[in-house]
């Protein structure tokens, strides 16, 4: 338990009270009352507490997902503490909510909802400004990928710069690289979407192929695909 304490905190603020959702029964060291998989605990030194017994029953449990409504409880209970839980396919403890005091909780519900509408228009905003430049990373993408395949079709080009600058999707056009539209993070992109728009690659993966034996299967296919899109089109 102790290194759970530890690790769970190394996540955290070292001033955070780290409350700990159980994924396997345990028992409070301070009552002997049984704890089960999914209730809360807290370690104190090594020792794991209940909730009644940590002094945090008076605490109510916010999950998370409203970032101004966490952050308005934090400021206004004054004691709070961070849930989190182990995750075991990514090998590291991640938050899941807080538990904060009631009154606390009440107040800030009260904030969010007197000023929803003007969140909800700032949000707004911030959507349209981030789309807005989402569009222009695209068509400068689309620019550079015509430049270094003057013969890529105009909306092929598109497509492909669409696809790779989506935002949060961490392809290629999202990278530092691509961004900087530099020749070789471009031209991974074109690979990738002739490999599977012109070639049969999909379609051997679904069948079993390996990716390296689906790869070498459709190599011939995409070097001439991609030698067509190199030449200029006067010379096609």
């Amino acid at each position: 338990m102790e290194a759970h304490q530890s690790e769970g905190g190394s996540a955290l603020g070292s001033k955070d009270l780290v409350v700990f959702e159980i994924l396997a029964d345990s028992k409070c060291n301070g009552c002997g009352k049984a704890l089960w998989k999914g209730e809360f605990l807290f370690l104190d030194g090594e020792q794991p507490l209940c909730m009644s017994c940590a002094d945090f029953d008076h605490l109510v449990y916010l999950p998370r997902g409203d970032a101004a409504l966490t952050r308005r409880a934090k400021k206004y209970s004054g004691l709070w503490a961070v849930v989190v839980r182990f995750s075991k396919s990514r090998g590291r403890y991640e938050r899941q909510g807080i538990l904060v005091e009631a009154c606390a909780l009440e107040r800030a519900e009260e904030e969010c909802r007197a000023d929803a509408q003007q969140r909800a228009a700032r949000r707004g905003r911030g959507d349209l400004r981030r789309a807005e430049q989402d569009r222009e990373l695209a068509a400068r993408l689309a620019g550079a990928i015509r430049e270094l395949f003057p013969s890529c079709p105009s909306l092929e080009a598109l497509a492909i710069a669409a696809h790779t600058a989506v935002r949060g999707s961490g392809r290629v056009g999202r990278t530092s690289a691509g961004r900087a539209l530099e020749a070789e993070a471009l031209t991974a992109a074109v690979v990738a979407a002739i490999r599977h728009n012109h070639t049969r690659y999909d379609q051997l993966l679904m069948r079993g192929w390996s990716r390296i034996d689906a790869r070498d299967a459709v190599r011939d296919v995409m070097e001439r695909v991609i030698e067509s899109w190199r030449s200029p089109p006067d010379r096609l």
